[in-house]
């Protein structure tokens, strides 16, 4: 099926003075704009409780940010940057925050002209000892390396990144990273580590405002989906149907499937990263449904979620996934998406409400947006710039109800 998106039809003027470019003081005491079937109105965002239908399971992305930018040098002293992304020998997160020794990710590298061969370093004390972290090129992809670390210190790879790494802040905030990143760029319900880049819709939630809205009868859950810097690509092409998706890898636990059944029909995504990993699950309960097998070692497709029967519920998805995991006596689903959320015909089969922050021109995100609530996006967004508030992640809210 040929698919076409103008990608300028989704451009809006952002000024450079619009984009938060730290958190406010108090993380729930940003703005809120609520659109609701079309009617516009604002609030803050310590009000989501008395915003939100009464009885909805907001579903949080748990995942972590790690201090994934290191600053190294070579015995030269030229300064090298490596970002690293994910996870390559080994490939799972667990394992390769574990380890320890040495190990391999995938990474982009920052000044890479000066550096093509022999190896960088950081050098440091721990416990009274002088130590290293040395970094060689094992493979050049292009834009990613694949950069094989090895150290001396007795810490795992994931002690070493805390210790010596940096938050990696989003390249449209123009600074460098401070001490109020390492905190503020972070949920108060982050645990697994993973991402390069923050849900940051839910940067917003306090404890407190989670307390309170369990005592009005709102129920959590959440799933795993870890951020990688493709968040951040612009698309290039003005047909954004040619646009590659980035791949992330997610989790979803039996009893969320079970969880997501229970509340069919009042299911809240706090964030666009939490969307594209409840909506990737109807492409697993397809698979299962046309060949008795979710298949979650491959990438969920680009564009996999458009070929699927519209008469395929989210409910039977939930219903079918669920089915399979206790069948098979899986606690937990392990697979990575490609999804593209899109204006294109794309249907929301899990995601009633979406609370997200504000996005930059011409993205992926905003595509997503557009998906959900149709041309409004522009009023939305044209009310958000009239009305002072703060674009991108460090920016204020919004809740989208129909």
């Amino acid at each position: 099926m040929e698919r076409h998106i103008d990608i300028n039809r989704f451009d809006y003027d952002l000024p450079d003075g619009r984009i938060a470019k730290f958190p406010l003081a108090e993380r729930s005491a940003s703005k809120l704009l609520v659109w609701r079937d079309g009617v516009i109105s604002e609030r803050h965002f310590a009000d989501m409780g008395e915003v939100l239908p009464a009885g909805e399971l907001l579903v949080f992305n748990n995942t972590k940010v790690i201090r994934a930018r290191i600053i190294m040098h070579k015995p030269s002293g030229a300064r090298i940057e490596v970002f690293c992304l994910e996870p390559h020998d080994p490939a799972d997160y667990e394992r390769a925050f574990a380890v320890k020794g040495s190990c391999s990710w995938s990474c982009i590298v920052g000044n890479r002209k000066k550096w093509k061969e022999g190896y960088v370093e950081i050098n440091f004390e721990l416990d009274g000892r002088a130590e290293y972290l040395r970094a060689w090129l094992a493979e050049d992809h292009g834009r990613e390396c694949i950069v094989r670390f090895e150290w001396t210190a007795d810490r795992t790879f994931g002690q070493l990144l805390e210790h010596l790494g940096r938050i990696p802040i989003p390249p449209y905030l123009n600074r460098e990273s401070e001490e109020i990143d390492n905190t503020r760029y972070q949920t108060v319900y982050s645990k697994f580590e993973g991402s390069v880049a923050a849900p940051t819709a839910g940067l917003h939630f306090t404890p407190e405002l989670i307390d309170s809205m369990r005592g009005r009868g709102f129920d959590f859950e959440e799933v795993t989906l870890h951020v990688g810097a493709g968040t951040f690509l612009p698309v290039k092409d003005d047909d954004a149907a040619k646009h590659p998706m980035h791949t992330e890898h997610f989790e979803v636990r039996r009893a969320t499937v079970a969880h997501l059944l229970a509340r069919w029909g009042h299911v809240t995504a706090v964030g666009t990263t939490s969307v594209r990993t409840l909506e990737s699950l109807p492409a697993l309960a397809w698979r299962i449904r046309t060949a008795g097998d979710p298949e979650t070692e491959r990438t969920i497709g680009q564009w996999e979620l458009y070929d699927i029967p519209k008469e395929f519920t989210g409910r039977e998805a939930l219903e079918t996934l669920l089915a399979y995991m206790e069948t098979h006596g899986l606690e937990c689903l392990k697979a990575s998406t490609q999804i593209m959320i899109t204006p294109l015909g794309y249907v929301f089969r899990i995601v009633q409400h979406i609370i997200t922050n504000f996005h930059q021109p011409k993205s992926t995100l905003l595509l997503l947006v557009s998906a959900y609530v149709g041309e409004a996006w522009r009023e939305i967004y044209d009310y958000a710039l009239a009305h002072d508030f703060r674009f991108l992640s460090y920016g204020d809210s919004s809740v989208l109800i129909r």
